[in-house]
């Protein structure tokens, strides 16, 4: 069974696999050790226990996003403001989910397996956006509300660390 499908059954899955990948960070999150450390396993927390494609985190770096901690396969490394789905969620302040990444105007293609995508800001201590966390799916429709609200919950633990 998907835990991805939208009927009631999968949703409540979907509810509790969150509630055990953002207990499983906090268990992983270790604040003696360099940030892309715990990016790094937070990276591939996500991707293994989601199955997704790719995860990964671009760092702010002047008017640039840097690709930092990441899993999966080769990535753009660096990516303007405004520009892509990571871009335009850093230039809007908000995440952005992209059912079909073929209907999205801009999208910058770094692998075409990649089929949806969501982007969620991680601000820091003083709320400004300091990371991006890119997810992507080998499959159209792939991510919804519900992905976006847990994800976002990720940037409460990590807030420390940037």
């Amino acid at each position: 069974m998907s835990l991805f499908l939208s009927n009631s059954i999968e949703m409540t899955n979907k509810s509790n696999l969150y509630k055990n990948i953002l207990s499983d960070i906090e268990n992983v999150l270790d604040y003696s050790v360099p940030t892309f450390t715990n990016l790094g396993n937070i990276s591939a927390l996500l991707k293994s226990r989601c199955n997704w494609f790719w995860v990964g985190f671009y760092k702010v770096e002047g008017d640039h996003l840097i690709l930092n901690a990441f899993q999966g396969p080769v990535a753009c490394v660096k990516i303007r403001k405004g520009k892509g789905v990571c871009g335009k969620s850093w230039e809007e302040n908000k995440s952005i989910i992209v059912k079909d990444v073929n209907l999205f105007e801009g999208h910058i293609a770094c692998n075409e397996a990649s089929k949806s995508e969501i982007v969620v800001p991680m601000r820091n201590k003083k709320g400004i956006i300091s990371y991006i966390l890119d997810i992507d799916h080998d499959r159209i429709n792939a991510f919804d509300e519900e992905d976006e609200k847990n994800l976002s919950l990720i940037n409460n633990l990590i807030v420390q660390i940037i």
